[in-house]
Parts: C-alpha cells; structure tokens; sequence
C-alpha cells in the first residue's frame, strides 16, 4: 500500500468517477484502474461499487476511505515539517440546514486553519440531500434536525445509509420576525396569533413532504405559504412582508442581521438538533474542530435553554 494509492482512492471518491480522477491527478486512466486494483487486492476488499450516480464506495470501502484520509493527512503534516515542501490543499464539507450557528462554525475552522492552500465546502441544503452528501463522502459532517414528527422517517434514512445522529442541543420552537414585527412584543406567540401573516419555510425540491421540512410546522398551518432557498432572502422577504418562520431560536446578529428577533412559540414540540455522520468514519482533525466549534456557537447567552444530554449512540 502507497501514499500515492490512498490519494487515488480519495480523489475517485471525491469526483464519482474514474476518468474524472484520473483527469484530476494527471495520470492514465488504466494506471488508476490498475493502482486501485492492486490495493484492493492487497487489502482483501473491494473498495468502489458502481450506481446510477457514478462510482461510489462500499460500505467497507467507506471505512477505508476514513483511514486513509487520516494518513494522508499526517503524511503531509511530516512532509511539510521536515521536507519543507507545500502541503496539498486540504479538503473539508458540511451539509448544513440554514442554521447561522453551523456557518460560524465552519468560519471557524477556517480561521484555525488557515493556509495558503485549501478546498473547503460549506452547503446549506435541502434535507435530503444533507443524508445523501454525508453518504456519498461529498461532506464529512452533516447538521439537521429531528422532532416528533420526522423523527422516524429520517432515522430509517439513516440506518439505511449507515448514518448516526449525535445530538448537539434541543430546543423549543422559536418564531422569527422582524423587530418591529407587530407581535415582536408577546414573550411567547402562539400559532393561531400568527394566522395573518405570511409564513416563510425552505423549498425542499422533489422531497417536498413535511418529514423533510427545515420548519416544524407544516404549511397546512397557515394560510399563507412562501418558500425561498436561501437564508438571506427568506429573512428579507421575512422583514419586507411581516412574515415570520419558525427555527431553534439561536439568532446570530453577525449573520443574521440585528433586525430579526426570536419569540418562543406556545407548543409542546421539541427540536433536536444534531450533527449527521458515517456511523464507522474517523473524523478529520477539520472534522473535529468543526464539531468542537459548533458546541461553542450553541452556548450563545442568547439562545434557548440547551439540555446538555449526551449524543446519541449509532442508528
């Protein structure tokens, strides 16, 4: 087994595609077929499996892939120190719901390691495709949220990807408008006070059923209905029309902007939000830190009551 071999494997991963790779890395695309072969060999595996979505790993070449991530890593750390040669660009993703918290997370990780060179992904998405990125190895770390009523849809998504759900922080539902939002006043809101006005939730694409809603309200709830796909239009369409959406209630001003506020909404649900990843992976040291620091942003003074209750086991 090669250095050069696990950074084939790596490379295949990251593209879905032989030929991509072997385009990426600048060598033949027998030489690459033939390295990979001979790998798995060695290692008694077999490490890819193709799919209509390219070729992916096997679930034992998932956990592979997560050793030699690590190796790679520490292989580059030696040669930079002592052969005082450039480092490869070092490579992170998160699929994220549009949480402000899990993007100062990633800000972060950047800021701890910053360098000259580096291929770092932040996706805020749709929930379906946070279980497939996470997955497929698109992204190490996935951030979504569970209640009562997808809880268990998601976890059979889950277990049927090999995925684990490791609780970060559980919240009540907040409702989020503008400051000088006629309701912004109520130390809590409840829905039927909200009938009015517009309700703003995240388009979800062909899954576009309740269990994968970011919201925990359906859009049967209200009236009136608009879905965005990005943060930042949601909440300038949110403060243009009076509307309102409802979240965790970990606002962050930076992010956010100081015109939105957060009002606790009068209901006995219960948002659990946690971090998605391979049930077998070893996490990257960016992995690590990015988990570290999310625990840090959800200790905002000015967010929800967190529980504090240990993460979940492996589903």
């Amino acid at each position: 087994m090669t250095l050069q071999q696990l950074r084939y494997i790596v490379a295949i991963t990251e593209t879905r595609s032989i030929t991509a790779a072997a385009a990426r890395l600048f060598v033949s695309q027998p030489s690459l077929t033939n390295a990979v072969r001979h790998l798995e060999e060695e290692m008694n595996l077999s490490l890819f499996v193709r799919s209509s979505r390219g070729v992916e790993p096997s679930s034992e070449g998932k956990t592979f892939l997560s050793y030699a991530r690590q190796v790679l890593e520490q292989a580059n750390l030696l040669e930079e120190k002592y052969k005082n040669t450039q480092r490869q660009s070092p490579r992170f993703s998160v699929s994220c719901q549009h949480y402000s918290f899990a993007v100062e997370a990633f800000v972060d990780v950047i800021r701890r390691f910053d360098a000259s060179d580096y291929d770092f992904t932040l996706r805020e998405t749709q929930t379906h495709e946070i279980i497939e990125d996470v997955s497929r190895l698109t992204s190490e770390i996935g951030v979504l949220y569970l209640s009562s009523r997808n809880e268990e849809i998601i976890r059979k998504l889950l277990h049927r990807n090999r995925l684990r759900f490791q609780l970060l922080f559980e919240a009540k539902p907040h409702v989020f408008l503008r400051r000088g939002h006629p309701l912004a006043g109520r130390e809590q809101i409840r829905l039927e006070e909200l009938q009015s006005y517009p309700y703003f939730s995240f388009e979800q694409g062909e899954y576009n059923s309740f269990y994968f809603s970011e919201e925990i309200l359906s859009a049967a709830d209200s009236p009136k209905n608009i879905k965005v796909r990005d943060r930042a239009t949601l909440f300038s369409l949110l403060i243009g029309l009076d509307g309102y959406t409802v979240s965790s209630g970990v606002i962050s001003e930076t992010l956010d902007g100081s015109g939105i506020i957060a009002r606790p909404l009068v209901s006995d649900e219960i948002m659990r939000i946690g971090a998605v990843t391979q049930k077998d992976m070893i996490l990257s040291r960016y992995g690590k830190c990015y988990l570290e620091a999310l625990h840090e942003h959800i200790k905002n003074p000015a967010a929800p009551p967190l529980t504090g209750k240990q993460p979940d086991p492996a589903i």
